[in-house]
């Protein structure tokens, strides 16, 4: 997150280059791709857990 927001920041400077500004970009759009994968495996866990407790005792969370 702290990454994403000094990506931010540089980007939002006037005298970034646009050139560099690309790079900024990409780059935090592979950090925005990972935290959603992250966060989907994450739930995906959670979900997991959730089903198997379900399944011993019978009734929801």
């Amino acid at each position: 997150m702290q990454r994403l927001q000094e990506l931010l920041a540089v980007m939002q400077e006037d005298t970034t280059p646009l050139a560099q500004s690309v790079k900024l970009y990409a780059e935090a759009a592979s950090l925005i791709n990972y935290c959603k994968k992250t966060l989907d495996d994450a739930k995906l866990k959670v979900d997991e857990i959730d089903a198997e407790l379900i399944g011993k005792t019978g009734d929801g969370v």
